[in-house]
C-alpha cells in the first residue's frame, strides 16, 4: 500500500536512517487502521484511497510523536477519518 521509499517521501526525510524504525511504524499504522476500519484483510482495506490517506497520517503522527503520543487523540482521528469505510459507504 505505501512502500518505505513513499514513506520516507512523506515524512521528509533525505537519509535512510530511521528506516528500520519507518518500516516497524508503517507496519503499526496499516494494522492500526485495517483493525478502525473494521476491514477483515490488509487487502480489502487497500482497495480505497482513503485507506492511503489514513496510513500516511498514522505514520506521520506516530514518526513525530513517538516519544509522547496520544494514542487516544490519534485513534479518534482515524475513526473519523475511516468513518466511511467503517459504515460501508465505499
Amino acid at each position: 500500500m505505501v512502500s518505505l521509499d513513499e514513506a520516507r517521501g512523506y515524512l521528509r526525510l533525505d537519509t535512510e536512517d530511521d528506516d528500520e524504525l519507518i518500516d516497524e511504524l508503517l507496519k503499526t499504522a496499516v494494522q492500526l487502521c485495517t483493525d478502525i476500519a473494521r476491514c477483515e484483510t490488509k487487502e480489502e482495506f487497500g482497495k480505497s484511497d482513503l485507506s492511503r490517506a489514513a496510513v500516511l497520517y498514522a505514520l506521520g503522527y506516530l514518526y513525530e510523536h513517538r516519544e509522547e503520543a496520544d494514542h487516544h487523540s490519534l485513534v479518534m482521528t482515524l475513526r473519523y477519518l475511516l468513518s466511511p469505510l467503517r459504515e460501508g459507504i465505499l
